[in-house]
């Protein structure tokens, strides 16, 4: 009886968690978007990089030491940093040009391509049930889109190209995850954005760049400028909240079954929409909330399928969501 009512307990932990991390991890994307009518994303980046490093530091010296920066397989933390440099950077640069529950919601789709990606890759089997839930999420990604009408722009395909370098980020992920600690990844995933930020500053921080009127370019390439005390705090922000929120994260899988915590994951795009809403008055139209449901559904089915199959359980730690 005991042991049963711990388990619920440390579900219920679990489960707040990622509910936590979640709101925190959507409200840095908001605090991104809110900075993007002043400062280059280079800046923001490398600002929130930093004190996110400093904050994994501090945890890995009560892991042990920071000795655990050490790994036997650099190359692929840095390619897996990389991969979220790239994700990071076409998300934000839809953010900056679109609503963040439409930007977040497209940005979902890595669920069904992980699903699409595992036939070649990790040589699992899809049956019927779960390609028809990839076309039905697919389908969805349609829906936000909108071809044909004035509501598509290039835009658009930014969140999509973020979910594809996500996906196989996961896919890089599940090779290191057996062998590297949550925050030995973490920290390179910082450094790699760090190094990034830097040299993007260091090629066109002046601002040589920012001649265009589009405004995902231009958040991109606009020149670098000193942030004032209510900009920098905003900053600072960015960098505790998406390592608090990344640090909730990885605590939910640790105490908690994969079955149960992931499916909460998709609370970031209620926050989306509450945030896009109270900053920007942005509120999903019918067309959208169509969009939304059918790739959060095929999401959510998929994960569901999974976890009836066997594929997932509680020693198969999926790695959380990050930005």
């Amino acid at each position: 009886m005991k042991g049963a009512r711990h388990g619920m307990d440390q579900t219920a932990k679990a489960i707040a968690c990622v509910i936590g991390g979640m709101i925190l991890i959507s409200l840095q994307d908001a605090t991104v978007k809110w900075l993007s009518s002043d400062f280059p994303l280079y800046e923001i980046v490398f600002a929130r990089a930093t004190v996110a490093i400093f904050l994994i530091l501090a945890v890995m010296h009560f892991e042990g030491g920071v000795g655990f920066v050490k790994t036997d397989r650099l190359a692929l933390c840095i390619g897996r940093g990389l991969l979220m440099v790239i994700a990071n950077t076409f998300f934000f640069m839809a953010v900056v040009a679109m609503p963040l529950a439409d930007a977040m919601a497209i940005l979902f789709v890595s669920p069904l391509l992980v699903t699409v990606a595992s036939i070649p890759i990790l040589g699992e089997k899809v049956g019927v049930r779960r390609w028809a839930a990839v076309i039905v999420g697919l389908i969805g990604v349609v829906v936000m889109l909108r071809p044909g009408t004035e509501a598509m722009r290039l835009a658009a395909f930014f969140p999509l190209i973020a979910a594809v370098a996500y996906t196989a980020l996961i896919m890089m992920t599940r090779k290191l995850g057996a062998t590297e600690r949550a925050s030995t990844m973490s920290f390179y995933l910082q450094a790699s954005f760090i190094v990034a930020s830097v040299a993007a500053g260091l090629s066109f921080g002046d601002g040589r760049l920012a001649a265009t009127d589009d405004p995902s370019l231009f958040f991109v390439f606009r020149a670098w400028s000193w942030p004032g005390l209510d900009a920098g705090v905003l900053m600072v922000a960015c960098g505790l909240l998406i390592g608090s929120g990344n640090l909730l994260m990885t605590q939910a899988y640790r105490i908690g079954e994969a079955t149960m915590v992931a499916p909460f994951e998709y609370t970031a795009l209620p926050m989306a929409v509450l945030w896009g809403y109270l900053l920007w008055g942005h509120f999903p139209d019918w067309i959208a909330f169509i969009g939304i449901a059918l790739i959060a559904g095929s999401g959510l089915f998929i994960f569901y399928r999974e976890t009836k199959t066997g594929r997932i359980n509680a020693s198969e730690k999926p790695v959380p969501r990050s930005r």
